[in-house]
């Protein structure tokens, strides 16, 4: 098949899946990539109580945190680009 068709039968509302290669999809934006980050103890000793009173691995919460601030970050892009 080729784009043109696909482009048509995919505007159309046609179910393509069976006209495309799966077998060499990535999700690029959900890879892993190891990362050491040193903190200090204070820090270490507070997440491990927060871990603990949730029940949740210390790699768990620091992710979670993370994508929390980075994604009230990015939200915030626009409004502090408007206002300067």
């Amino acid at each position: 098949m080729n784009a043109e068709t696909l482009d048509k039968q995919f505007d159309e509302g046609t179910d393509i899946i069976d006209a495309l290669d799966l077998s060499k999809a990535k999700r690029t934006l959900l890879a892993q990539k190891c990362v050491n980050v040193d903190f200090p103890m204070w820090m270490i000793d507070s997440l491990d109580q927060e871990t603990a009173r949730l029940g949740v691995t210390r790699q768990s919460i620091i992710k979670v945190w993370l994508a929390e601030r980075l994604e009230s970050t990015a939200a915030n892009l626009p409004l502090q680009h408007a206002r300067r």
